[in-house]
């Protein structure tokens, strides 16, 4: 018989592989499963839309006559759900399918996205908060051994706005051209709202605050200038120490690219990467004010993995047909081939079969069973 983990590498896709394996992460320290109904009210999401990812949300009537949304999010779902902990920390993980707009303008499509993630609540402390950036990195490592977790601060950003009294239309256009690395038109908004050299100054290191942890933080005691920015540096600092004594701060970075909704989103938030995939694979950040929006006392944070997307890793390694291609001949009995079928495919590898090769397909080798060599 086959078996092992050499053999489940190679049967189940990318994404198959890492659900497994992050849901025995999550479960490890102490998160509970959590399953989501198919449809929730409708009037859930639009009380909190700019919290979306996208605002288009398939729906219809139910047989109540109540308007109903199918799945377009898990985290408002799990938060209005999920009754206060007895110890005061909810800690939950998911794996879930939600349905999104495509995102091309003036689509009418609809994507099927898997996600897994967790989700941390209530009366969180200092370590909440670094256990679950941790397990942002020991999900990303679970993917892949090239991997950045990309890291910034919404206190500090939203500090640096209010001291510079940017607000309205000009706070929205910097927070957009920070989110870009616009440094010229970080420039420009800083004319346009009359700050002076050393307010400007600021905010032109901030759009350049990006690199290893130990390059950006001396940099961000420069900038940090108030109670409250301090005060945001202060955990941003916390979590780089946690990383560099765990021994994985060459894969953290401080990117202040990483931008959220400040109407949710009031601490540290952050984006994972991988080789081979363009896009992030990992999104999450601490959402206090959209507990306090859903009436729920304390403090927000988690993140999700976006299992689609590693569906790229498969098509990239998928060069191949099959690893092996077997050549049986009339004197080979049905015996003989299965038993060669199984002595070849005891590592797991893949396997075709046949008296001939099939033209148009490729295979890493070829073992003719006829005359007992390989090819």
């Amino acid at each position: 018989m086959n078996g092992g983990f050499a053999a489940d590498k190679n049967i189940f896709k990318t994404e198959e592989r890492v659900t497994f394996a992050l849901r025995g992460l999550y479960r490890a320290f102490g998160y509970k499963p959590y399953k989501m109904s198919k449809f929730e009210e409708y009037d859930l999401y639009v009380r909190n839309k700019d919290f979306l990812i996208s605002d288009r949300v398939i729906t219809f009537t139910g047989e109540s006559g109540k308007l109903l949304a199918l799945k377009p999010d898990v985290t408002l779902s799990i938060i209005k759900n999920t009754p206060e902990s007895s110890s005061g920390i909810n800690k939950i993980y998911y794996n879930e399918t939600v349905y999104r707009s495509s995102g091309a303008s003036g689509s009418k499509e609809f994507s099927e996205i898997m996600q897994t993630g967790l989700e941390c609540f209530g009366k969180l402390d200092s370590y909440n908060v670094c256990e679950v950036i941790m397990l942002a990195i020991r999900s990303l490592a679970t993917v892949s051994d090239k991997y950045i977790l990309d890291i910034s601060h919404m206190g500090i950003l939203s500090a640096l706005l209010d001291e510079a009294g940017l607000s309205g239309e000009l706070r929205q256009k910097m927070l957009l051209c920070i989110s870009e690395k616009n440094r010229s038109g970080v420039a420009i908004v800083c004319d346009e709202a009359g700050l002076n050299g050393e307010m400007s100054e600021c905010f032109a290191k901030l759009v350049s605050a990006y690199g290893k942890i130990d390059e950006v933080v001396s940099l961000l005691g420069e900038i940090c200038r108030t109670p409250k920015a301090r005060e945001a540096l202060d955990e941003l600092v916390l979590v780089c120490e946690m990383t560099k004594k765990c021994g994985v701060s060459e894969h953290v970075w401080i990117d202040f690219s990483v931008v959220n909704d400040m109407r949710y989103y009031s601490g540290i938030v952050f984006r994972g990467f991988i080789d081979n995939i363009p896009t992030g694979v990992l999104s999450g950040g601490r959402y206090d004010n959209l507990l306090s929006k859903m009436g729920r006392e304390g403090g927000a944070i988690g993140f999700a993995v976006y299992l689609d997307l590693l569906e790229r890793l498969d098509r990239s390694s998928a060069d191949c047909d099959a690893d092996i291609f077997l050549i049986y001949g009339e004197n080979n009995s049905p015996a003989d081939v299965f038993a060669m079928t199984e002595k070849l495919t005891a590592n797991g590898e893949s396997l075709m079969s046949g008296r001939e090769v099939p033209e148009n397909m490729t295979f890493k080798k070829i073992v003719d069973m006829r005359n007992g060599g390989e090819v």
